[in-house]
């Protein structure tokens, strides 16, 4: 399909224009501002929860569940995630999500036992996985296809930044106060993010004023998931895979150091390179997906990836395990965003919202998946050849992301609406 600027790899969208540029900038303190602030949070407490559970008593296994907590939160909170934002908009979602996100960290905060600990963790990864789900909607709303992938691009790239500053914050208060300050400073964090937010232009009070007008009935999660299967059967397993590879990366890399003997302190660094050039690309790689098109963002991130891992067992020093490590931080940040902006693109204009609840259930599964294939193949092998089935699993990602990204941001809802013998909003 030909976009209106007559490439076939350049998503169609409106022409440029002045209006566009404005509402872009408008939108940028109050869009980007609440992930900055919920993500530094979220750095403060990552590194600390497994000590804390371990100080409240908990063996190492139990502190190592008490850590996975939060991503099982957000696979189960992935589809009423969806729904709810569907039911009541993505910016009272959004709030509802900062606000939740604040009584459980103030909670992780008081915590005097190892299930109360637990029991915040859970509800944490509830509050991300609305946040993450109605903070990318709003973001498709808000932005025009033009400029979906920088937007979206960015938002990951704004996480990352979060994710990279939170851990010294946290260090520094940490050092002079305590270990349970943390969670205070991330309550605080995601509070002042629910008030931000509280700000917000209500992009989509519009949409859902229309269709009250003309009486459409919510429909729900799996009505809406059942009528996008095939997408999700293509585009959606794609998603699954790239997710675990980039997933598996971070696992990976600091297990493979200390095999090699390489210490705490040194591995601490040769991560914190590849998480830098990692947060240097996100921008870059949006540019390229609006420019070119999503495939030249998707096909190749897995490629490099998958050259990382294959490169990592030929890696004993901790210079060459640090290149390794900045390259698959390089095709990891060249690819910050895709899988919100094909989740975007992929999107109905009506029942966005669901689809993007299954959408996002999708790239979840993949990150928890991806340290799960490095650890089961670990058991019965070699580190080694953990590294190397990964490899594998990246090559066989990017020929299936060739296979079914789309050449056109637009041109799967117009598919779809294609074989339903209807107009696509």
């Amino acid at each position: 399909m030909q976009s209106a600027a007559g490439d076939p790899r350049r998503p169609a969208g409106p022409p440029p224009g002045a209006e566009e540029t404005v509402r872009w900038r408008t939108l940028l303190v109050p869009a980007y501002g609440p992930t900055i602030l919920v993500s530094i949070g979220q750095g403060a407490i990552l590194p600390i929860v497994a000590l804390s559970a371990r100080d409240l008593g908990a063996s190492v296994g139990t502190a190592a569940f008490i850590v996975a907590l939060t991503g099982i939160g957000q696979l189960v909170g992935d589809l009423p995630a969806g729904a709810l934002a569907a039911r009541v908009g993505e910016q009272k979602a959004l709030v509802a999500a900062c606000l939740l996100d604040a009584l459980a960290l103030l909670g992780a905060f008081l915590a005097d036992s190892v299930a109360l600990l637990g029991a915040a963790m859970l509800i944490t990864g509830l509050a991300g996985s609305v946040f993450s789900l109605a903070r990318q909607s709003y973001l498709t709303e808000a932005v025009p296809v033009r400029m979906r992938a920088r937007a979206l691009s960015t938002l990951g790239g704004t996480f990352r930044i979060g994710l990279f500053v939170g851990p010294f914050v946290g260090a520094l208060l940490i050092t002079s106060a305590g270990l349970g300050t943390a969670y205070g400073f991330a309550a605080l964090m995601s509070l002042s993010a629910a008030v931000l937010t509280a700000f917000l232009p209500d992009v989509t009070r519009d949409r859902r004023a229309t269709h009250s007008r003309e009486g459409r009935a919510h429909r729900s999660v799996f009505v809406v998931l059942a009528e996008h299967r095939r997408v999700l059967a293509t585009l959606g397993v794609g998603i699954l895979v790239l997710s675990a590879v980039r997933s598996a990366r971070q696992s990976i890399v600091p297990l493979w150091a200390q095999s090699q003997g390489i210490d705490a302190a040194t591995t601490s660094v040769i991560f914190g390179i590849s998480s830098g050039v990692d947060m240097l690309l996100f921008y870059p790689g949006g540019a390229i997906m609006d420019r070119f098109g999503r495939v030249f963002v998707g096909v190749p991130s897995m490629l490099v990836l998958g050259l990382g891992f294959a490169l990592l067992p030929l890696s004993h020093a901790p210079a060459p395990v640090a290149l390794v490590a900045g390259l698959m931080g390089l095709g990891n940040g060249i690819s910050a965003g895709i899988v919100m902006t094909l989740g975007a693109d992929a999107s109905p204009a009506v029942d966005r919202t669901q689809f993007l609840g299954g959408w996002r259930l999708c790239a979840d599964l993949g990150n928890a998946g991806g340290p799960l294939v490095v650890g089961a193949v670990s058991l019965v092998a070699p580190l080694a050849a953990a590294a190397l089935t990964m490899a594998g699993l990246s090559a066989v990602g990017a020929a299936w992301l060739g296979r079914w990204i789309p050449r056109s941001a637009v041109s799967i809802p117009r598919r779809r609406a294609a074989r339903m013998g209807r107009q696509e909003p």
